[in-house]
């Protein structure tokens, strides 16, 4: 079973070449935002839970998040892996995370880490604005601050899988083709080393 934590600040591709890999390998996507909507959307006490703290403007808890992973991981027992999206976003959330895994046989294989400069990251965004319609990706000023808690909060998981030796990075600039590329060349050599 191959998993893989895809990484990167807000407008990096993660969504995009998600999809992508996704599709290639016949992985399943563990995306806690998708996970925590469709709770909401089915009214279940954990979905009740989830939308008041929202509401709120208040994180859902670590361990929360962490169960419904680790739900969908026993309902997929027979998936190729798993692709993290969205998740862990903070040292506490990976080891948290790696806990769960190792008590369930399993780990993080690589974390995928796109890279972008910000000016870059901006301009997608601003892009994807127009035409979601979301208002987060439309002003400036909102998307620099979400790319200022990025670095502040996000990207110190790169040190952190560093340590395990787990972390990849990808240049996150390029056609969209180019930047799938290098992500499963990656993806072909932890596979190799996975089955071997």
């Amino acid at each position: 079973m191959l998993n893989i934590v895809l990484f990167g600040a807000p407008g990096a591709g993660k969504g995009t070449q998600a999809e992508m890999l996704l599709k290639k390998y016949d992985l399943v996507h563990l995306s806690t935002g998708d996970m925590l909507r469709a709770e909401i959307a089915r009214g279940t006490e954990r979905g009740k839970l989830a939308k008041q703290l929202i509401d709120k403007g208040l994180f859902v808890p670590d361990r929360m998040v962490v169960e419904m992973i680790e739900e969908k991981i026993w309902a997929n027992k027979s998936a190729k892996g798993f692709i993290f999206d969205g998740f862990p976003r903070t040292i506490p959330q990976a080891e948290m995370l790696d806990r769960m895994l190792a008590e369930n046989g399993l780990e993080i294989h690589a974390m995928m880490a796109l890279d972008a400069p910000e000016d870059e990251l901006v301009k997608r965004l601003l892009n994807r604005g127009k035409v979601s319609g979301r208002p987060d990706d439309q002003d400036e000023s909102i998307i620099r601050d979400r790319i200022v808690v990025y670095n502040e909060k996000t990207a110190p998981l790169i040190d952190f899988y560093k340590t395990q030796g787990k972390h990849k990075p990808v240049k996150g600039v390029g056609t969209i083709e180019e930047i799938f590329n290098n992500l499963c060349a990656i993806v072909d050599r932890v596979a190799t080393k996975e089955v071997a």
